[in-house]
């Protein structure tokens, strides 16, 4: 039976513990099985800068040779984020203004 989170593809969330704490991205990925989510950023401003500075988590993935890439390469990806570890934004922001 698939597990119920309290987040979806789509929804706009913030890490709220872990290397990543205090990122925002959009869902693009549900993983139930792991109970983990993969995050899109959303920094417009760094999309033309390098690829990892956009992640929220990034990993460093190493590609064997094949026929698209001969000598093998190194890809930076997003990598998941327990599902208990991200909070939606606007939730968040309501938590952070009702504090000050």
């Amino acid at each position: 039976m698939a597990s119920k989170f309290h987040v979806k593809k789509g929804d706009e969330v913030v890490v709220i513990t872990g290397s990543a704490k205090g990122r925002r991205g959009k869902i693009a990925e549900v993983m139930t099985s792991r109970q983990a989510v993969i995050l899109e950023g959303t920094d417009e401003r760094s999309k033309e800068q390098d690829d990892r500075r956009r992640l929220v988590k990034p990993v460093l993935h190493y590609v064997k040779k094949n026929q698209e890439n001969p000598s093998g390469a190194l890809l930076w990806l997003e990598s998941p984020i327990h599902v208990s570890n991200v909070m939606k934004a606007e939730k968040y922001d309501a938590r952070n203004v009702s504090k000050r």
